[in-house]
Parts: structure tokens; sequence; C-alpha cells
């Protein structure tokens, strides 16, 4: 499904940035799909957002489960109404905040059970009388013949319910509601006057301290009925808090009611200024307009061309979706909540985000972003930097200026070490240095997190790692995985080191680096557990999955014996060399995609034999032919990855999103290159998906890949020119493209071995 609308113009807003005119008259948001991701495993939203925005305001049509990450499952048939901060692609669940509701007739708010996925007041709804453009959302709710539709500013959204004739119209406000039905620690919810209402609240869940304040005004006056009462969700379950607000008026046939609603992580006055200042007037249709220019100035970054309609949707929404998150964590005003859960005075000019999956996003969304804007992956680092100068500490996954101690790694390092790496230092790198040392040693002392994160956070791993030079497997969970993710990390600090003049730490962290030696068993030709005492464990099979609970993260020793980014020749030659590196590279993609195990991670997906590409770990491998002179393999897979695991539909992506990785992925692969070893800056030649992708890079230069003679059949390159010079390898620099030019690649049918 491709979702087109009528070109819209720039418009111009107090308290928002002009709009600039994108590289072409070409409307690039005509070419998202925002629905794909929705179904399936993907874990996105089709709410309305703008570009990197703080509030999100979409349709929640679940409330648990797996599913419910992002409150919307393209398979539901109901709408529990329209909640404003959600998470795009995670594998884990939070958000759902500050939910509004239209209705007509009687407001159902009774509860409704701990296991049903709708509220009372929830409505059925059609595909068909739904709409989802970058910027934009509508649907009319079946239930109560109300057409509604949202768009949004950075920091404020405004809201356009067109209503039939009733004297019982109105809203349900829902404070106490939150995805995965997360405890609401604290609840103030206040009406204002008889057009405002505003509250705020902190949760426990994925985010132990969540704080979330709003303030919404409504362009018509209301009276209403608060509800404050505890509930219970079933018969002689626990008393839970209530914060509800029931607004009651009257419509004519067709009348037009807007809520304009502002958010803020500090205060109530916080949240009134966002939206004051964003969206001063009723002004829907500007607001919208000025949504999809910030859009088409995005995605105008690249332009492809491409005769196939649905792979130009693919890569736009690709994009669309790279541009959903980090998000904006600074208030109009300047402010922001730090990591020490503080209000902090900072500048608009210099703002802080949130939303960092940094395990998943330093492979491919990280990288993409320093060749497509650079300055704004340095903000990311400045925010990463000022986040472990508040809490102690990098975050592994940081969320609404909290530590979650989720996934493993200390994965900022490799995001600061490559951007440095490329030439982009607009950030304290005297500090960000100390801070990659700091992370990378067992040190608890002056974290500021909840206690039961603290030992995820800062696992012992690193305690070992440290001490005795491995990760036994009987000391900690995930032991391999930690360990090989550990020895990537140091190798990005030994590059670090070296850049700076430290020889020792230089040559300390070099010696980590090659830590993944200690795990390779070569009887089975598989990374694997050793324990504290030296002995394999026992017993061992490489398609056994335990869902986080086994000596891998999210995979099995097929996809993590790969995980040698940085020493890809280490790898070969523990393999046995050339042949015997080819061979098991073989199998991997060969081998029956059967998994065993009484709790196999769903994350495994997207499966190619054990090849997994719905899940981060595998993301490298297949450019790893490329090392091994065998570029034909990395080729032909790539193009089938491209063609059979990405497609323009709700169940369009092999597994979760996961905050841009899964897009940036595919968004790289699509030009024809792609990056192994963040902070090496160099990139491995793929296939190229289009006849011709071309970077506007920020000084007005240009990188352009042309695909001569391209088709689904001839997916071998039969030779390589870059800026009119033969290439004998598949690789080219990330200078290369900050210096512009053009990559010439003639496509044929051949395999040139």
């Amino acid at each position: 499904m491709r979702l087109i609308s009528a070109l819209i113009g720039c418009s111009l807003l107090l308290g928002m940035a002009a709009c600039t005119q994108t590289s072409t008259s070409q409307d690039y948001t005509d070419f998202v799909n925002p629905f794909i991701g929705t179904g399936g495993h993907g874990h996105t939203y089709p709410g309305a957002v703008v570009p990197n925005g703080m509030i999100q305001p979409s349709p929640d049509t679940r409330i648990y489960q797996w599913d419910a990450c992002s409150g919307y499952y393209y398979n539901d048939s109901t709408i529990n109404g329209f909640s404003h901060t959600h998470l795009s692609g995670t594998g884990c669940g939070d958000y759902g905040d500050v939910l509004l509701m239209p209705t007509v007739g009687k407001q159902d708010y009774q509860a409704m059970g701990s296991k049903s996925q709708q509220m009372a007041y929830a409505s059925a709804f059609s595909h068909q009388n739904e709409m989802a453009q970058p910027g934009y959302y509508s649907v009319v709710l079946d239930r109560y013949n109300v057409k509604a539709e949202l768009t949004a500013t950075k920091r404020a959204a405004i809201h356009r319910y067109t209503f039939p004739q009733s004297d019982e119209s109105g809203f349900i406000l829902d404070l106490d509601y939150s995805l995965q039905r997360q405890k609401n620690e604290e609840m103030e919810l206040e009406v204002i006057s008889d057009t405002e209402i505003c509250g705020r609240k902190k949760t426990v869940y994925w985010a132990f301290d969540q704080y979330i304040n709003f303030y919404a005004k409504f362009s018509k006056p209301f009276t209403y009925t608060m509800v404050t009462d505890s509930m219970v969700l079933d018969e002689g379950g626990p008393l839970l808090p209530t914060a509800k607000v029931l607004l009651h008026f009257n419509t004519k046939a067709g009348e037009e009611v807007y809520v304009k609603v502002g958010i803020s992580a500090v205060d109530i006055d916080g949240a009134r200024k966002n939206v004051e200042a964003e969206i001063p007037e009723w002004d829907f249709n500007g607001v919208r307009k000025a949504a999809r220019a910030s859009w088409n100035d995005y995605l105008a970054k690249i332009d492809i061309d491409t005769d196939d309609k649905d792979q130009k949707t693919m890569f736009y929404t690709a994009l669309y979706h790279t541009g959903v998150q980090p998000n904006l964590f600074t208030d109009v005003d300047g402010r922001y909540l730090g990591m020490d859960l503080k209000a902090h005075q900072g500048s608009v000019n210099e703002p802080m985000y949130t939303i960092f999956s940094l395990w998943d996003t330093f492979r491919a969304y990280h990288p993409l972003m320093t060749i497509i804007d650079p300055d704004l992956n340095e903000a990311f680092i400045r925010s990463l930097i000022q986040k472990q100068r508040e809490g102690g500490v990098f975050p592994m996954w940081e969320l609404a200026g909290n530590y979650t101690g989720t996934m493993i790694g200390y994965h900022a390092v490799p995001v600061i070490v490559d951007a440095y790496m490329k030439g982009y230092h607009n950030f304290d790198v005297n500090e960000a240095y100390k801070a990659c040392l700091r992370v990378a040693e067992y040190d608890t002392t002056g974290i500021k997190c909840p206690p039961l994160v603290l030992p995820h956070l800062m696992p012992q791993a690193k305690y070992w790692k440290n001490k005795i030079g491995y990760v036994p497997c009987d000391k900690d969970n995930e032991a391999v995985a930690k360990a090989l993710e550990y020895a990537y990390n140091d190798w990005c600090i030994s590059a670090f080191a070296e850049s700076l003049g430290d020889a020792a730490n230089h040559e300390k962290y070099a010696k980590f680096a090659e830590g993944y030696k200690t795990y390779f068993d070569p009887s089975t030709r598989f990374m694997r557990g050793l324990d504290s005492k030296g002995n394999w464990r026992t017993p061992f099979n490489p398609r056994s999955s335990t869902h986080r609970n086994d000596d891998y993260c999210e995979g099995t020793a097929w996809q993590w014996t790969w995980f040698v980014p940085h020493q890809i020749d280490g790898l070969v030659e523990l393999m046995g060399g050339r042949e015997g590196f080819i061979s098991k590279l073989d199998s991997l993609f060969t081998v029956s995609s059967v998994l065993e195990g009484e709790n196999t991670s769903a994350d495994i997906s997207g499966l190619i034999g054990q090849y997994a590409h719905g899940n981060e770990p595998s993301h490298h491998i297949i450019h790893m032919y490329n090392y091994v002179d065998k570029p034909y393999r990395t080729q032909e897979l790539v193009d089938s990855v491209l063609q059979t695991l990405y497609f323009n539909d709700p169940d369009g992506l092999s597994g979760n999103e996961d905050c841009g990785q899964m897009s940036a992925w595919y968004i790289l692969n699509a030009m024809g290159f792609y990056q192994v070893c963040p902070g090496k800056p160099v990139y491995s030649i793929g296939r190229p998906l289009f006849n011709k992708a071309t970077v506007n890079l920020k000084d007005g230069k240009k990188f352009t890949v042309i695909a001569k003679n391209n088709s689904r059949e001839n997916k071998y390159i039969q030779s390589m020119v870059l800026n009119g010079k033969p290439l004998d390898k598949p690789f080219f620099t990330h200078q290369d493209i900050v210096d512009g030019g053009t990559l010439e690649l003639t496509m044929g049918k051949v395999i040139k071995k």
C-alpha cells in the first residue's frame, strides 16, 4: 500500500523553524508508507511526528504483550485512543502517555480486566478509513462516527475531531492509561478552566522513573466529570489509582473541535510553554504543512533513480524511520530532565536527546548519520557525554532520562569513535575519551540508577574481563556475547587511544581486542562458553537458544561466532585460513533454520540458514565475503535480503525496527555499500538496488553511486570505478564520500571471482 496526497508546500509558524527548499521539487513524502512495520513484529507506529520530535501522537490499538511495544498493531480492529509518547520498533514496551479519546453518547470507563487489550471506550475502525503520512494521521472511529486527525510540531500536537450532531459529545482524557499497564507511582490531574487541563505523572516500568507533564487546550468549552476513585482490573485484585477527565459538550453536524497538547519531562509549565510557543493558533493545516515540509527536508538528503514504485516507497519509508528517533528532550525554554532526574537549564540551540538504543544503532544507524547528517550525529554524541556526566557512566539503552541496563556491551564507544575517526570532533574529545575508558572498567561507584538496574548496567562480566582476561560462563549470563562485544568495544578504545597519543592504553586495549580468540573452540569451530576452570560449556548445541538466559544474547553460536568485525583476518586465521573460513561462512547460509530449546528467542528471525537478518548481531556478516576475495557471495546475499526480507507492507520487516537500525541497513545496502566495522571509516561494496543513488552532502557536494546495466538478474558487479579510477578491491573510504564524486558499478549476470 502506498499512501499519497497532494503536494503541500511550506508554512511558517511562530516558534517553528522556517522550512527550507528541498534539493528538487519532488515531494519525497509521497513515497513514505508509515504502516510498514506496524504488522509482523516490526513494532513501528503510524502516528504524526516530525524528525526527532519530542511528541508522537499516535493511535493505540492494544495495551500489553510484545506487539504492543509501539501501541499500534496493524491486525487489530479497535482503537483505545490517541496517546502522545511512543517508541519506534523496540523490543520492550513503555510510554503511551496522556491518552485522548473523542466520544459520543455514554462514556464507558469501567475496567475491562487485566487480560483485555481494549479500554471500555474503545472504538472499532477500518483501515479503509485510515490514512498515515509523514507528520499526519487520520482515522474514522466507527463507534462514535468521529473523524480524528493528528499532526505535530517538535514539542506539541494539535488534534482535529469532526463530530456528528449530538448533545452528548465529549472526550475522555485518561492519565492513568499507559502501554503495558505501567505502575502509576505519582499522578496529578487538574482542570484549569473550561478549555484547559494539565497534569503530571511518574510511571515505573522499563524506565523506573519516567516523568511526563502535559498541558491541553480545547477549542470548545466543556463541562466535566473527574474520575479519581481507585479501580480494580479484576475482581479481588489490587486497587489501582485512577485519573480520568470526562468532558461534555454539544456539537453540530460536521463540527470541528481542536485540541492542542504540549508535553515536558520537566514540569507542567514547560509543557504549556512548548505548546504556546509552537502552536499559538488553531491552525491545524498550517502545522500539518510545516510537518510535511520538515520531512521533505529530511528525506531530500538522498535521491534515488528507480522505476520500481514499491522499492522507492520502501527506501523513503526506511529513511523516514531513521528520522523518528532519537527524540528531542529539551523544552522550548532550554530546560531538560537529566540522568540525575533533576531539571537542568540547557539551551534550545544545544538540545538534549533521548531514546538511545545503542546496541542496535551503533551498527548502521549512526554510521548512516555520519553520512547524511554528521552535525546531528555530533549532537547525539554531546547528549551522551552529558548523560554520563550527570549519571556517572555512558548509558547502554537510555529512555526518558533513565538508565535501563537493557542489552549488552558499551556501544556509546563505537558511536563516538566512529564519528571521531571520520573527522567529526564537535564535542569534548578529552571528556569523551575519559568516559570511554571509564565505561570499559567494572566500577559501580557514582552511578545514579535504581539498585535493580545497576548489575545490568555494570555487569560483573567487565570485572572478569579485566581481571582474568575473559568472561567465564559460570560467572555471568550471556558471557560469550558480552565478551565478543567487549573485544570490539575495546578495539575502538585502542584506536581512540592511539589517535590521541596514549600509548599505554592503546596497547592495553589492543590486547583486550583479541579477547575473542579465547572463545573459539577449534573442535566445533564455534564461539563457545568457557567456565572459570577453563572447561568448555557442555552440552553444546550451536542452534540452541534460551532467550536472554544462555551464553549468547538474542542469538545462537551460529550467529555470534562471526562477531569479530574489527579483526576479520584474525577470525579467518582461527578458522584455518581462507578456505576454512569460506566453508564455514557458506554453511551459515545453507544449514537448516531450525532452532532448538524450550524458550528460543523470538528475536532470531528473518532466517537464511542460520543467518538471522531480523536481529542485529547478523547485520555485518554478509559483507565478510568481501574480506576473503569472494565478493560475488556478498552481492548475491545482499540482493537476497533486499528482495526477500523487506516489503512495502505492514509486515514488511523481518524483525523489530529497533529505532532505525533495520531501516539504516536497508538504506546503506540499497545504495550499494555498508560499514562492517564502525570505528574503521571504510565501506564494503555490495549490490546496489537502484540505477542511481545520490547523497546530497551538507556542503553542497554530492556522492553518487551509479549501477550501469542494472536489473534483477544483473546482480553481480563486473567492474568498479571511483572518480574515473578502477577499483580492484570492493572497498572505499568515508573521505571518498565527504570529498564527493561518483562510484560507477557495471552490473551483469556473470559471477566475477
